[in-house]
C-alpha cells in the first residue's frame, strides 16, 4: 500500500516527538530507583534515621517522574495502532508479545509495589518497605527489557518466518527472539545509561544545596552514593556499548558507516574523535567528508569488528557493492526485492485462481528472494541511506559527553569522600550545569539508534513508509500540535514541581 511522503514524515515527525519527550522521563526512572534502593538499604542497615530522610527526599522526586513518564508511554503505544496499523498487522504476532508480557508482568509488578514503596512507610515492617523499594526498581528495568527485546528484533529480526498467505511475520522462536544480541546489549546499554543520567540528577542537585550551604551532610551523603554508582555504571556503560557497536556492524553496516561519515571502507579504519561534516559531500563523488577532523587509526575496526585490521565497508562501498569483499549493491537488492514483491503477488493471485503448479513456481521465486523484500518498496538507492549529519553528530555527542561524565563522577567522588567537595566551586557549578547535558546525551543515543536505522522499520523487510497507517494526513498533523502542546505542558509541570520540591528540601519530607 502505497502511502503520501507527508503522510509518512507527519506520521514519523509526531512517533519521534512522543519518543523523545517521553525519553526525558524514563532513564531517570530507571536509575533513580536504584539509587533510592542502595540509600534505602543504607537505612535499613544502619539504622541512620538521615538514610531515611535522604531516601522519602529522592522518593518524592521519583515519584513525580514516574507518573508523567507513564502517560507519554501509554500514548506512545497506542501510536502503533493509530498511525502504524500496517506495520502492526506484519509483525504484530512478533512485536505484540514482549508488549503484552510488558504489560501483565513487570507493569503490574512495577506500579504494585510502588504505592507500597510510596505509601507504605510505616505502615508496613522495615524489609518489606526495602523488599518493595527493590521491586519497583527491578520492576521499572523488566519494563524496559520487553520494549527493547521488541525493539532489538526490529533492527535485526530473528526467530521468525513470513507467511506469504497473510502477509505477516510469525514468531517461530521465542527465545531466539528473546536472546537476540541485538535486543541484549540494547537493553544492558540503554539500562546502564538510565543510571548514569540518574546518578547526575542526584549529583547536580546536592551539589546545589552545596552551593546554597545547606543540607551539606544530605547532599554529600547523596553525592557519594550517586557518584559511585554513577562510575561503575558508566564503565558498564563503556562495555555496552562496545558491544552495541558490534551488533551495529555485522547487521547494520550502512548505519555504522553513517555514524561515522565513512564513505569509502577501509582495513584499519579510524573513529572520528572530532570532525565536522562537508555538507557538500555527496554519495559516489570524490569530496572529503570532512572539512576537518581527528582521528584515532584502527579504532572503528577494533569497535565494529574487534579486529584492527578488520575491513570496514563505507556508504559508496555499500552502495555501489564490492566483489572482492562480497557486497551486494543496493540497485541489486533492490531488484532482487522488486521480484520478491512480484513473485508475492502472482502466488497469491494464482492461488485464488486454484492454479497451484503456477502458485508453487511463483512462491519458489519469492523465497529466493525474500531477504530483499523491503528494498523493493525503495524508491532510489539513496533511499537506503540515512541522514548522515543527523547520524554522525548525535553519536558523537553521545560519546564524548558520555566521556565526560565519566571523569565527572571520579572527582566528584574523590572530593566528596575527602569532605572538600563543598569548598570546589567550580565542580559544584559544573556537577549542576551537567544535568542537562545528561538529557541531551540521552536523546543523542535515541536518536542515533532510531534515525541510524531509517529508512527501515525493520531492518531490510520493511521500509518505514510501508508501515504507515492510511489516514489522512490532517489528522496526524492536527494530533501533532495537539501531542506538542500536551507534553511541553507535562514537561513544564514537572520542571515546576521538581524545582517547588528541590527548594523546600530534605527536610519537608
Amino acid at each position: 500500500m502505497e502511502h503520501t511522503d507527508v503522510l509518512v514524515d507527519w506520521s514519523r515527525a509526531q512517533f519521534a516527538l512522543t519518543a523523545l519527550y517521553h525519553w526525558l522521563f524514563v532513564p531517570l526512572t530507571l536509575g533513580l530507583t536504584f539509587i533510592v534502593a542502595i540509600m534505602e538499604t543504607l537505612y535499613v542497615k544502619t539504622g541512620d534515621e538521615k538514610w531515611k530522610q535522604t531516601t522519602k527526599y529522592w522518593m518524592g522526586l521519583l515519584a513525580i517522574n514516574f507518573a508523567i513518564g507513564l502517560a507519554t508511554g501509554i500514548i506512545m503505544e497506542f501510536e502503533f495502532g493509530t498511525n502504524w496499523s500496517n506495520y502492526s498487522w506484519i509483525v504484530g504476532d512478533i512485536f505484540g508479545a514482549p508488549l503484552a508480557i510488558e504489560g501483565l508482568m513487570a507493569f503490574f509488578m512495577e506500579s504494585t509495589f510502588f504505592a507500597v514503596m510510596f505509601f507504605g512507610w510505616d505502615k508496613v515492617s522495615k524489609k518489606m518497605h526495602l523488599t518493595s523499594t527493590w521491586l519497583v526498581a527491578i520492576g521499572s528495568n523488566l519494563s524496559a527489557l520487553w520494549i527493547l527485546v521488541a525493539n532489538g528484533w526490529m533492527q535485526h529480526p530473528v526467530g521468525m518466518k513470513f507467511n506469504p498467505d497473510t502477509a505477516r511475520n510469525e514468531m517461530l522462536n521465542f527465545w531466539e527472539v528473546f536472546f537476540n544480541p541485538n535486543a541484549v546489549s540494547k537493553f544492558l546499554h540503554t539500562i546502564s545509561s538510565g543510571y548514569v543520567l540518574a546518578s547526575l540528577f542526584v549529583i547536580g542537585i546536592s551539589a546545589w544545596y552545596l552551593l546554597k550551604k545547606r543540607d551539606t551532610q544530605f547532599a554529600r551523603r547523596s553525592i557519594i552514593v550517586a557518584s559511585s554508582f554513577g562510575l561503575i555504571t558508566s564503565l558498564f556503560l563503556l562495555t555496552t556499548g562496545d558491544e552495541s557497536a558490534h551488533q551495529v556492524a555485522l547487521n547494520q553496516p550502512m548505519k555504522l558507516a553513517a555514524m561515522e561519515g565513512l564513505y569509502d571502507g577501509e582495513k584499519r579504519a579510524g573513529i572520528v574523535a572530532f570532525g565536522v561534516l562537508d555538507t557538500a559531500k555527496e554519495i559516489g563523488d570524490d569530496l572529503n567528508p570532512f572539512l576537518f577532523s581527528f582521528e584515532i587509526p584502527g579504532a572503528l575496526s577494533f569497535l565494529g569488528y574487534h579486529d584492527l585490521n578488520a575491513f570496514v565497508p563505507g556508504i559508496d562501498n555499500l552502495m555501489q557493492g564490492s566483489e572482492k569483499y562480497g557486497i551486494m549493491s543496493i540497485p541489486q537488492k533492490m531488484q532482487k526485492g522488486k521480484t520478491a514483491v512480484a513473485a508475492l503477488g502472482a502466488y497469491k493471485k494464482f492461488k485464488k485462481e486454484g492454479n497451484l503448479v503456477e502458485a508453487e513456481k511463483a512462491l519458489k521465486t519469492f523465497e529466493a528472494n525474500q531477504a530483499y523484500m523491503g528494498y523493493g518498496y525503495l524508491k532510489k538507492p539513496q533511499d537506503a541511506v540515512p541522514d548522515v549529519a543527523l547520524s554522525f553528530y548525535s553519536f558523537h555527542t553521545m560519546v564524548g559527553l558520555g566521556t565526560w561524565f565519566l571523569v565527572l563522577f571520579m572527582v566528584t567522588l574523590y572530593y566528596a569522600m575527602t569532605n572538600e567537595m563543598h569548598n570546589k566551586k567550580w565542580l559544584l557549578y559544573l556537577a549542576v550545569a551537567t544535568i542537562p547535558l545528561g538529557y541531551i546525551a540521552q536523546e543523542a543515543g535515541w536518536i542515533v539508534a532510531e534515525a541510524g536505522r531509517q529508512p527501515w522499520a525493520i531492518q531490510d523487510l520493511l521500509p518505514v513508509g510501508m508501515a504507515a497507517s492510511n489516514i489522512a494526513s490532517t489528522s496526524v498533523m492536527i494530533t501533532f500540535w495537539l501531542f506538542a502542546v500536551l507534553f511541553t505542558a507535562l514537561l513544564i509541570a514537572e520542571v515546576k514541581i521538581m524545582l517547588k520540591q528541590i527548594k523546600i528540601g530534605p527536610e519537608g519530607h
